[in-house]
């Protein structure tokens, strides 16, 4: 592998890694603009400005940007997350430079046509209904919600509908106009790349747009709540956030060990004891989100209204009970299924291509694969035991969804963690 990083003079940063023996590459670039860079009014509108990304440029229809990705076999998306936006297109070597073209006509010359804004606001508040819908979908939603109340951080992606329904084309304009700045993006390209031409297209794209400074955005502060909603539903949806450490504390990857396991696989304590032994559940599982200044573990689980109750209570014992009994063995388990996910993970050039994005963002380089793997190494069954006992301590949130009369509270489950 070959990775290299150039930067032109206006901030834009480029990152290539070459993949011998490759026919494919991905390349995107990677906005730092995501939904906590919203204001309030604006909540929604960067996921609304993906969606329009695709709805025309200067020099594209809609039609036409799908027609000449799909035309030599590529495929071309866009996700928007808390931090950043992405946009990015999977296509065989010889058609990169065609794909670097769409890519940065669709980010940098949307045209947002009324008309076309008018029907991908429907498309979107299509999306928000079925999210609403979908109880292990929208019950994150109000995780997050109550995890972080009244800041950027705890609003949703999709944005409510109704601010959905009242964005403007001056809207998407003046937010594109604030966020959309080379010294904000990163382009990255993994696959069979090369280096030098991408730099060199690049230059000729972006070269002579203007930096306008880094976006300063409200720090996340994990507070924690608790939203209930009834509704005739087969199960109760239990989601369970408690406070962690995000992607620059030392401890993130005890965060990452100590998540898979409690719940990251089948051999994990929580789908032990409470699907394997008791019967309790179909789906349980724990995970570990870290972003620049916070962080969460994760537990979810759909189970009867009449087994809610002893669920709650068991997922609380094990938690407790982790950092009394973790095992070296199970320690050891977690890590090697955290370095098969990466490693795995990394043969791919769309995932590699993501991966350093979001690295270089953070750290202004790319740590090697090989770093990674010695700090989940160095994770010891002491750390586990130490951050189980931190994390029952936490701040703590939750939501539930369903028949939920019988679901005992955040105060009693706090009461729990801490008898």
């Amino acid at each position: 592998m070959s990775l290299q990083i150039s930067t032109l003079p206006n901030g834009l940063r480029i990152v290539t890694e070459h993949m011998p023996g490759l026919q494919s590459a991905s390349v995107g670039v990677w906005v730092m603009a995501g939904g906590r860079h919203e204001r309030p009014e604006q909540n929604g509108i960067a996921h609304f400005l993906e969606h329009m990304a695709f709805k025309g440029t200067a020099k594209r229809s809609a039609l036409q940007i799908a027609e000449e990705i799909e035309d030599v076999g590529g495929y071309i998306n866009a996700y928007t997350s808390k931090e950043m936006t992405a946009y990015y297109a999977r296509c065989l070597v010889a058609d990169v430079p065609l794909a670097l073209d769409v890519i940065s006509d669709i980010v940098l010359n949307p045209v947002f046509d009324p008309k076309e804004i008018e029907t991908e606001r429907h498309v979107i508040l299509q999306e928000i209904g079925q999210a609403l819908d979908t109880p292990d979908d929208i019950i994150f939603d109000w995780l997050q919600e109550v995890s972080y109340p009244d800041q950027p951080f705890g609003r949703t992606i999709l944005g409510p509908s109704e601010r959905v329904s009242s964005f403007s084309a001056d809207d998407l304009r003046g937010f594109v106009g604030q966020h959309y700045a080379p010294d904000q993006m990163i382009l990255s390209a993994s696959g069979g790349v090369d280096h030098e031409q991408i730099v060199h297209q690049a230059r000729e794209i972006f070269g002579d747009l203007r930096p306008r400074g880094i976006s300063v955005v409200e720090p996340a502060a994990f507070i924690g709540g608790e939203r209930r909603e009834v509704k005739k539903l087969e199960q109760v949806h239990f989601a369970l956030s408690l406070e962690a450490p995000g992607y620059r504390h030392p401890d993130v990857y005890t965060a990452q060990v100590y998540a898979m396991t409690m719940g990251g696989g089948m051999s994990s304590r929580l789908f032990q004891k409470i699907r394997e032994e008791r019967g309790l559940c179909y789906s349980i599982f724990a995970q570990s989100g870290a972003y620049e200044d916070t962080g969460s573990i994760t537990i979810y689980a759909g189970t009867s209204k009449e087994e809610i109750a002893a669920l709650t209570q068991l997922t609380v014992d094990e938690m407790k009970r982790a950092a009394e009994d973790m095992t070296e063995a199970e320690v050891a388990r977690a890590r090697a299924q955290l370095k098969a996910g990466l490693l795995m993970g990394l043969e791919s050039p769309s995932n590699r291509a993501e991966r350093n994005a979001r690295l270089l963002a953070v750290w202004g380089r790319v740590p090697t694969a090989a770093e990674a793997v010695a700090k989940i190494d160095g994770v010891s069954m002491a750390d586990v035991r130490r951050f189980a006992g931190d994390i029952a301590g936490a701040k703590t949130a939750l939501a539930m969804y369903g028949p939920v009369a019988k679901a005992p509270g955040l105060g009693a489950i706090r009461d729990r963690l801490a008898a």
